[in-house]
C-alpha cells in the first residue's frame, strides 16, 4: 500500500469505487513501462477524447458565435498540455527521478528527456512532427479549415507519441507526462464511475478555472470587420460618435467614442486620440457580438446522463464568424 496514492485519492475526492490500482496505473507513463496493459496510454487516449468533448460542447453551446481560432485557443487554455501540467502540480503529484519497480506507486513515473534533446527529433535523427502535406513546408499558412479537418482539438499538427518507431528507449518531458496522467485519470474515472461522476469531476477541476475569453481576440481591422458584420446581419451601417472628451489641448487627452447602428449603441471605449478610441469601440462591439451567451443552455452530455429533469433544448446555431 502507498500512503501517497491514498492521499492523492482522497485529495481529488475520487469515489470509493474507484480502485487505487487504477489510480496507480494512471501514474505510469508509456516511457516507464511499454506494456499497454500496465501503462496509461490507453486510458489517456480515452480521457483526451472526453476532455475535448466536454470542453468543446461547453464553449460552443455557451458561446455559439465564438470564432474557430478563439475556440482553439480557449480549448488549449482549459485542457491543453500546459494547463494539464499546471493542474498536475496543483494536485500535488510528484515526479519520479527514474522509473522502476521500487518507486512509490503514488509518484508519476516516466523516463525523462535529457537537457539539450530536441523533443521533435527521435534517436535516428528524423523528425516526428505531424505530417499533413504542404502544411509542413516553411512559411506555409495553415488556414482555419485545415486546422479543423486535419489537426487535433487545439488546432495543432498531430504528431506521434515519443518513442514510436524508435529502437532506443523512449523519453518524454514532464509536461507531456503530466498531460497523459490527467487524461488517463479522466478516462479511468469514466470507466469505473460513469458519466455523472466524470462530468462532476470535470466541472470541479476544469470548468472552475477562470479564463477571460475577451483577451483571446485579436482584430487587425475592427472597423472593417464591424461594417461587414452589420452588412451581413442587416443592421444599419455603424457610425462612430464622440460621446465625451477631456484635455484635448493637454499632453494626455482622453476621448470617449461610441459606435452606433441607428439608435442602438454597439460599443464604446476610451482612447488617447479619436482613431484609437474608435478602433477600441469597434473591438468592444465585436467582442460583445462574438461572446454572446444564451441564458438557458443545455449541453448534450447533460441529457445523455439519463436525468429526467434535464430535457433537451435546442442550442443556438450561428451563421459563423465574418471572414474578411
Amino acid at each position: 500500500k502507498s500512503a501517497k496514492l491514498a492521499a492523492l485519492h482522497a485529495r481529488l475526492s475520487l469515489p470509493r469505487r474507484f480502485p487505487l490500482e487504477t489510480l496507480a496505473r494512471t501514474l505510469v507513463d508509456s516511457t516507464a513501462d511499454q506494456n499497454v496493459a500496465l501503462n496509461n496510454s490507453a486510458l489517456a487516449t480515452l480521457g483526451s477524447d472526453i476532455l475535448g468533448n466536454y470542453m468543446a460542447e461547453h464553449l460552443i453551446c455557451h458561446y455559439p458565435r465564438i470564432p474557430m481560432d478563439v475556440l482553439f485557443a480557449a480549448q488549449e487554455a482549459y485542457v491543453g498540455p500546459k494547463a494539464l501540467a499546471t493542474i498536475t502540480k496543483e494536485w500535488g503529484v510528484e515526479y519520479a527521478a527514474e522509473p522502476g519497480g521500487e518507486v512509490d506507486p503514488g509518484i508519476l513515473q516516466f523516463r525523462r528527456m535529457q537537457p539539450g534533446e530536441d523533443p521533435d527529433e527521435v534517436a535516428d535523427g528524423t523528425s516526428q512532427k505531424g505530417v499533413t502535406g504542404r502544411n509542413d513546408r516553411p512559411g506555409y499558412r495553415r488556414g482555419i479549415s485545415s486546422r479543423v479537418v486535419y489537426d487535433d482539438q487545439f488546432g495543432e499538427l498531430r504528431r506521434p507519441a515519443f518513442g514510436e518507431d524508435n529502437a532506443a528507449l523512449p523519453v518524454t518531458t514532464a509536461q507531456d507526462a503530466s498531460t497523459k496522467f490527467v487524461r488517463a485519470l479522466m478516462g479511468a474515472i469514466f470507466l469505473h464511475t460513469g458519466r455523472v461522476a466524470t462530468k462532476k469531476f470535470f466541472t470541479n477541476h476544469f470548468l472552475s478555472r477562470s479564463l477571460n475569453l475577451s483577451q483571446l481576440f485579436d482584430f487587425r481591422y475592427p472597423t472593417r470587420d464591424l461594417s461587414r458584420l452589420c452588412l451581413r446581419e442587416g443592421f444599419e451601417p455603424p457610425v462612430a460618435r464622440l460621446i465625451s472628451e477631456t484635455g484635448r489641448e493637454s499632453a494626455h487627452p482622453v476621448f470617449l467614442v461610441g459606435v452606433f447602428s441607428g439608435l442602438d449603441k454597439l460599443g464604446e471605449a476610451a482612447g488617447g486620440n479619436l482613431d484609437e478610441a474608435r478602433n477600441r469601440a469597434c473591438t468592444a462591439a465585436l467582442k460583445g457580438w462574438y461572446l454572446y451567451s444564451p441564458m438557458d443552455v443545455v449541453v448534450p452530455s447533460e441529457v445523455e446522463m439519463g436525468d429526467p429533469t434535464n430535457k433537451w433544448k435546442a442550442n443556438m446555431v450561428d451563421p459563423g464568424e465574418v471572414i474578411t
